[in-house]
């Protein structure tokens, strides 16, 4: 991760985030629609830290890549579940409409694209390392973008696509954007999309021209982002138009 050289900014402070609705991605993802007092404006592909408090006082905080786009009337955080995890399966699994917690944010600046950014985009997501992806593509269909757009999607099976229907809306606009998927688990019969592993071939089939100077968002499992960023350095794209977002067991 980059570090932010930029000015000082206030100390960001602990605020209650209300749950106004619940939905379901896949069995294992859950997207929670919250209400806030006062949330400063955002930008896509920034996160949030989420505080937890037991009745005994112990607390868990975890971050957490905020899905929706700063033109949504509410803040969306897609949280997939961790076995063993200590934050995770409450918002997965026991989270219901009017259930309060803390949060604190937007934090991050390095991960972060606008349509006021020049040039094609590139995106690829690992797993739920979709959702800050899903961020910058609502923040371009918001906007009416005709930016090219492209995200490459590797997910275990079929059923663990998050955001799917959406992803196929986002197609239909016919305003520039592809989406290719790769399944690491499975095949189904009547499968179009590609399987395996991102792998170089991959790459080059789905991606952008260094000619192109794409600017290139990768998000996943620290194994899958080095081995996309590997794969594109040695392609020949800029170092410095790749920027990456990694998660671990006890990441966001």
């Amino acid at each position: 991760m980059v570090t932010d050289t930029a000015a000082p900014r206030p100390a960001l402070r602990w605020q209650t985030a209300e749950v106004l609705d619940v939905i379901g991605e896949t069995a294992r993802v859950k997207t929670l629609l919250l209400k806030l007092p006062d949330f400063t404006k955002y930008l896509p592909g920034q996160h949030v830290d989420v505080r937890l408090t037991a009745d005994d006082g112990y607390q868990a905080q975890r971050s957490y890549s905020i899905a929706s786009a700063p033109e949504d009337k509410h803040v969306a955080l897609t949280v997939e579940r961790i076995e063993d995890g200590e934050v995770s399966p409450y918002f997965t699994d026991e989270v219901r409409a009017g259930d309060k917690f803390e949060m604190r944010g937007p934090i991050g600046r390095y991960f972060v694209w606008t349509v006021k950014l020049e040039g094609p985009l590139f995106l690829i997501g690992g797993g739920s390392g979709i959702v800050p992806l899903m961020a910058m593509l609502r923040h371009r269909a918001a906007h009416a973008s005709n930016t090219p757009a492209r995200l490459l999607y590797s997910s275990r099976t079929q059923s663990d696509i998050i955001y799917r229907d959406e992803l196929d809306r986002l197609v239909s606009r016919n305003d520039g954007l592809a989406v290719t998927h790769t399944l690491t688990r499975e095949k189904p019969a009547g499968w179009i999309g590609h399987s395996g592993r991102i792998d170089v071939a991959m790459l080059a089939e789905t991606g952008f021209t260094v000619d192109q100077r794409p600017k290139i968002f990768i998000c996943g499992p620290t194994g899958f982002v080095e081995a996309a960023a590997n794969a594109l350095l040695a392609f020949g794209h800029d170092r410095a138009l790749i920027k990456t977002e990694r998660f671990g067991p006890t990441g966001r």
